[in-house]
C-alpha cells in the first residue's frame, strides 16, 4: 500500500520565524522554516495535529534547542529522498553540535568521497532543518554559503551553538 501514508503537520513559532513541522506514523518527516526554498505545498489530505508524538517531541525538542538545554534531537525521523540523499542526510546527522565541516568531508561521510557538489545539492534537498543539521555545513574555505532557510538563520543556528564568531563575520 505505497502513497497511502497519512501526513499530519503543526506549526512551531521559533526564535527565527514560523516553522512547518511534517510527520508520518513512522516519524518527523520535514522542518521547513517560513518562506525557504522547497518549502512543501500543505496537502489538503494532511491532518493538522499538535498532539501527534512525533510532531509533539520535535517541539519540545526544538524549544529545548532554542534556549541552550538541548545538543542532540532524539525524536525519530522519516525523510522521503533517493538512497543517496539519505545517505547524505544520514552523514550530516553525525556532525554534532557546535561542529561544522566542509562538503568534501561529507560526501566523504557519505561514502561519496570526490562527490562534494552532489553532496551539496542533496543537502541542499534536506528537508528536516535544524535536526539534521545542514547548518554545520560549511564551504571549503569556511564560507557559510547557502542555506535553504536563508544565510541569517544559519549565521544565528551556528551562533546558537558557539561556532566562532570570527568565522561568521566573515561570511
Amino acid at each position: 500500500m505505497h502513497g497511502t501514508t497519512m501526513s499530519y503537520f503543526d506549526l512551531y513559532d521559533s526564535p527565527h520565524g514560523q516553522i512547518l513541522l511534517v510527520a508520518s506514523d513512522a516519524g518527523l518527516s520535514g522542518v521547513y522554516f517560513d518562506g525557504q526554498k522547497y518549502f512543501p505545498e500543505t496537502p489538503a489530505d494532511w491532518k493538522r495535529d499538535a498532539r501527534h508524538a512525533p510532531l509533539k517531541q520535535a517541539k519540545r525538542e526544538l524549544a529545548e534547542y532554542f534556549v541552550g538545554k538541548r545538543k542532540r534531537f532524539e525524536v525519530a525521523l522519516s525523510p522521503e529522498g533517493t538512497p543517496f540523499q539519505r545517505s547524505v542526510w544520514n552523514a550530516i546527522a553525525t556532525v554534532g553540535f557546535g561542529n561544522t565541516i566542509a562538503y568534501g568531508e561529507l560526501a566523504q561521510r557519505a561514502g561519496c568521497p570526490g562527490s562534494a557538489r552532489a553532496a551539496g545539492a542533496a543537502t541542499r534537498r534536506n528537508p528536516i532543518s535544524i535536526i539534521v543539521p545542514c547548518h554545520r555545513i560549511l564551504g571549503s574555505n569556511g564560507s557559510l554559503t547557502g542555506y535553504a532557510g536563508g544565510l541569517e538563520r544559519k549565521r544565528a543556528l551556528l551562533a546558537l551553538e558557539g561556532v566562532g564568531r570570527d568565522l561568521l563575520s566573515a561570511a
